[in-house]
């Protein structure tokens, strides 16, 4: 088996490839074959090195490996020249001088046949003749193309007189201004991966209209012929997966860029801390069909949830800091107590954790006036610190404009590591930092890109980024994290404990860290199917 994956660099790999990605790499990898890296750069006005660059970074972090088998279309710009000057000998193909406005109105529709050009009869000798002008660069952009002699009244569109090249006086990221005539993808295609031995050619559903046009070619030029199998591209709610539109999102400055993690874009999941394991496991899970649908977002989270369980270590960090002082411990006694890293890991280990008197706690855990069922600090109740201890709130400060700002609590010293030696009861554990120990963060906290479950869905007038979620983005300053953290590299992955998973960020600094909240710790994906499951039974 030989496959390959063929992005154009036009733009950063998205979800959606990471399906064709796990298709065409693994399937060759499934039956001990070999899949090829190949950029069909055949437009040299959209793409650029920096999508090449990016591309390649993202699939080998999807774990992709094509050895040394790294091709592009430009490769072939020779042999594709070649093959088209064989199709003219052989009447099969031919100058037209219509504009592209003209060529889709000779065209027709789907219920009504094309008209031929009325350059389609010209002879042999003519059109190689143009062909070569257009070649030497005598005409301008637009004025010519060469199209495929094939069946103006064919019911598939795709085959009426396709445009085989057109004239583009652009420079080439790779051959420069060698070429000022370009194959279009659909006469490429085929012949590229015939000349790399490609067995199966693995695409979306959206070229399988396209097949008959790539083997009405390959069967005119009598060369390999490879299978073509067609399966549905991933569509997932909430979010939109056009490169053309993502790219509309970066250049408005509706995001931060490809890599924002709000973005649908491979490097954009891996800044927000996405893993590749939590992609395969994902894609292997929806499967492949005939038939498009659409991919509940939630399920790729409940992937991330489960891979990151497994394998990043538990830290407290606090979001949104309330002053906790502890009037019975000593001023001057800090207390290294002992944290477990990971009880999904049983080799992780632990790790210590400063205990002071004075420390900083989540405002949301606590309410002077709590409702029914609110089982975390308030007055007069006891609680217990993870790790630590239980404490009981006695005093509530408030400044002059009656908002609280500080706790006064005391705990209990016979309760160290939250064991009650009496066997008293507590109904609420919550987690904590040390003030004077723990570290300045900020956190960037994640929704979707986009407030529709559709986001195509739009009234008149209006396009996609009418939909845009303007609640996407929440950035939490003066957060406080453990200070085991202080040296935390780029891209370190942690739980924080009841707040969820979250990632290192490259705009850190040594005097600031800075985190994207991956996940949170809610799997609504993993609850749709326990009530499913509760259904059937």
């Amino acid at each position: 088996m030989q496959t390959r994956f063929p992005p154009e660099p036009n733009g950063y790999l998205h979800f959606g490839h990471s399906k064709a990605i796990h298709l065409s790499f693994g399937l060759a990898q499934e039956f001990g074959g070999k899949c090829n890296l190949r950029f069909d750069d055949t437009n040299p006005c959209k793409e650029e090195t920096e999508y090449v660059a990016a591309i390649i970074e993202d699939l080998r972090w999807l774990g992709a490996d094509w050895a040394d088998r790294l091709f592009y279309a430009s490769d072939y710009f020779d042999q594709l020249h070649a093959w088209a000057v064989q199709l003219i000998e052989a009447g099969k193909a031919y100058v037209c001088d219509l504009t592209a406005e003209q060529v889709r109105e000779y065209r027709g529709t789907f219920s009504q046949p094309g008209r031929e050009s009325p350059f389609r009869g010209r002879s042999v000798e003519e059109n190689l003749a143009l062909f070569a002008r257009m070649r030497a660069g005598d005409f301008p952009d637009g004025s010519r193309t060469l199209r495929a002699k094939i069946d103006m009244a064919s019911p598939n569109l795709n085959l009426r007189d396709p445009i085989m090249y057109r004239i583009l006086h652009a420079e080439h990221h790779r051959t420069g201004n060698k070429w000022c005539i370009y194959p279009t993808y659909d006469y490429a295609h085929g012949q590229c991966d015939s000349l790399e031995g490609v067995t199966h050619s693995i695409c979306t559903l959206e070229f399988e209209d396209h097949r008959p046009l790539y083997d009405w070619f390959l069967e005119q030029l009598g060369i390999h012929h490879p299978q073509q199998i067609e399966f549905d591209r991933l569509n997932l709610t909430y979010t939109i997966l056009s490169k053309r539109k993502l790219l509309q999102l970066v250049r408005d400055g509706h995001v931060r860029g490809w890599d924002d993690p709000r973005m649908p874009t491979i490097c954009g999941a891996r800044r927000r801390g996405y893993t590749p394991e939590a992609f395969g496991n994902f894609c292997s899970r929806i499967g492949v069909s005939k038939t498009t649908g659409v991919v509940e977002l939630p399920l790729l989270e409940h992937y991330v949830r489960e891979d990151l369980n497994r394998r990043v270590n538990r830290v407290m960090a606090v979001l949104r800091p309330l002053r906790v002082v502890i009037e019975n411990y000593p001023d001057d006694l800090v207390e290294e107590l002992d944290a477990v890293n990971n009880p999904e890991d049983v080799n992780a280990g632990t790790r210590k954790v400063p205990f002071s008197r004075v420390l900083y706690i989540e405002r949301e855990d606590f309410r002077e006036d709590p409702p029914k069922k609110f089982y975390r600090l308030s007055p007069g109740r006891e609680v217990r610190l993870r790790y630590a201890y239980l404490v009981t709130c006695r005093d509530v400060i408030k400044d002059a404009s009656g908002d609280i700002v500080e706790l006064r609590c005391t705990y209990d010293p016979e309760t160290r590591g939250g064991n009650t030696p009496d066997g008293r009861k507590v109904k609420s554990t919550i987690h904590w930092v040390s003030a004077a120990h723990s570290l300045e963060a900020e956190a960037r906290l994640y929704d979707t890109l986009f407030a529709k479950e559709d986001p195509n869905e739009v009234g008149e007038g209006e396009d996609f980024t009418a939909n845009l979620n303007p609640n996407s983005l929440e950035v939490v300053e003066r957060c406080r994290i453990e200070p085991g953290l202080r040296s935390a590299p780029v891209g370190a992955l942690y739980q924080f404990e009841r707040l969820g998973y979250f990632c290192v960020d490259p705009d850190s600094t040594p005097e600031k860290l800075v985190f994207n909240r991956t996940a949170t710790l809610r799997d609504t994906w993993a609850k749709i199917e326990r009530k499913q499951k509760g259904a059937a039974s």
